[in-house]
């Protein structure tokens, strides 16, 4: 059973889904997703208690004073952690991912152990132009110059389940609403071009599970590879037969390896 709860942090309205019981475990979506990206592993995981919160902007989270910034969304999960779960093991995908691991080297305390998904902590200069495009679109989501972006985006991130792929715009589009939160999440992370995640990955202590996709050309293997380098504890396990969004692509296997990941660490 999942119940849906919202509360006042810092500047934002934060919306929730909670569900199962046990040692705590924040769930991060993605750019462009919602925290029902989460509902197959909400549903599963019924011996932790998860928490699988919308990021600013992003469906029932407000956007509030949003300054574009890793730092700032990184600080926002911090307040999550603070007010709501306690101490916690953290999961994020993608642009949740490189937030987790932000707050991991922020506060170890709050932030016990991480997996991250499909993660990156820097981006290359033909990422930045693609933020940068996407972000201009974002001006009018209900364009059908963002809509197809969008809609080209999801096609290439999914390697089997394509079967999905108008479901999935349409969530997409929902949960980004207006634009806004998309623009200010979509240009933290093109911040990682001049200010790499990286340098900051040494102040982690904690383990981290870092999660790859066989399949993924938006977070390659290399990403993963400069993640665990630079990382002191770390384990790496690859999702076979799925591309970026590897939690539509292959669900069962996702959670799968977070199951395996959590065992012990909580």
């Amino acid at each position: 059973m999942t119940a849906t709860s919202t509360r006042t942090i810092g500047d934002i309205d934060v919306e929730w889904t909670e569900a199962g019981s046990g040692p705590p475990v924040v769930l991060v979506h993605g750019l462009a997703e919602g925290k029902e990206t989460w509902a197959v592993q909400q549903r599963d995981l019924a011996d932790v208690h998860t928490f699988a919160y919308d990021l600013r902007g992003h469906g029932g989270t407000t956007v509030g004073d949003g300054d574009a910034t890793l730092e700032q969304l990184g600080r926002d999960l911090l307040g999550f952690l603070e007010t709501v779960t306690g101490p916690a093991t953290v999961v994020g995908f993608s642009l949740g991912g490189t937030v987790a691991l932000w707050a991991a080297a922020e506060r170890p305390d709050l932030v016990t152990h991480a997996i991250v998904l499909g993660t990156s902590s820097v981006v290359g200069r033909a990422a930045t132009g693609f933020y940068a495009n996407r972000i201009a679109q974002a001006a009018d989501t209900a364009s059908a110059e963002f809509r197809h972006g969008m809609r080209e985006d999801t096609a290439a991130a999914l390697a089997v389940a394509h079967d999905q792929l108008d479901q999935v715009v349409a969530e997409r589009l929902r949960v980004v609403g207006d634009g806004r939160g998309y623009a200010n999440a979509a240009q933290a992370m093109a911040g990682l071009n001049a200010a790499p995640l990286t340098p900051r990955l040494a102040d982690i202590k904690v383990h981290v599970d870092v999660v790859g996709a066989t399949d993924d050309t938006f977070c390659p293997r290399k990403a993963a590879d400069i993640i665990t380098e630079a990382l002191a504890d770390v384990t790496y396990t690859e999702i076979p037969n799925a591309g970026h969004l590897m939690n539509i692509d292959n669900p069962d296997a996702v959670t799968a390896v977070m199951r395996t990941a959590l065992s012990g660490r909580n």
